[in-house]
């Protein structure tokens, strides 16, 4: 690896397998930049859109009435269009945006991108570990009942109607699936291991990959 570079590592994740948590735990014990959330709010700041539009359609491709309505729908002549976007931007202006922004991220710090096709923009990138992460459904349903105090049902349909949305938005915006493992350097099950163990072995992964010294 280059090592003038900054260290970049993504990290794609189903939903409740970890991935957030893994990613901030990373990002502490190497001193490397977090980048998540900030990601959502730079790019409402960009859009002048508020931030919880933003959230919401962040990993999901909107439906094709919605990406007309809001083209034809504002692209109305000799109408006062106020300084603040009344829709929330469309999914390839959204993907487009969070591209240059972690991008631009990813020139000037070490750091670990959490989901966002961090592993298909950044690809150009010398110095990037990509991760995937997974787990049983049992194991992440148990998880997020614990995260979110929501019943056996609930999570269930959380898990199912995110995992096909991030599914859907991957396979759009750069032609991939995302259960592919060729497109990862490591894939982990984090329900075999667990979320502290499959932490300390990514840890140890990318120190032998990048020759670092924990």
């Amino acid at each position: 690896m280059n090592q003038n570079a900054p260290l970049i590592v993504t990290i794609s994740r189903e939903f409740g397998s970890g991935g957030a948590y893994i990613g901030q735990q990373i990002a502490k014990k190497l001193n490397m930049y977090y980048a998540d959330y900030e990601i959502v709010a730079k790019a409402a700041e960009h859009f002048s859109a508020n931030i919880v539009d933003v959230a919401s359609q962040e990993e999901r491709v909107e439906p094709l009435w919605k990406s007309l309505w809001n083209f034809y729908g504002t692209a109305v002549p000799n109408v006062y269009v106020p300084t603040r976007r009344i829709f929330a931007p469309t999914s390839q202006e959204l993907f487009n945006e969070q591209s240059e922004i972690i991008r631009k991220i990813a020139a000037e710090h070490s750091a670990v991108i959490i989901g966002r096709c961090g592993f298909y923009v950044l690809r150009d990138f010398p110095n990037r570990i990509d991760i995937c992460l997974h787990a049983d459904m049992e194991f992440r349903n148990r998880r997020l009942q614990g995260l979110y105090n929501i019943s056996e049902e609930e999570a269930n349909t959380m898990i199912k109607q995110t995992d096909k949305e991030r599914a859907l938005y991957i396979n759009t915006f750069t032609g991939m699936d995302w259960t592919n493992s060729r497109n990862f350097d490591l894939t982990l099950n984090t329900g075999k291991l667990g979320i502290n163990k499959s932490l300390e072995l990514i840890l140890e992964f990318i120190r032998l990959r990048s020759d670092i010294t924990l």
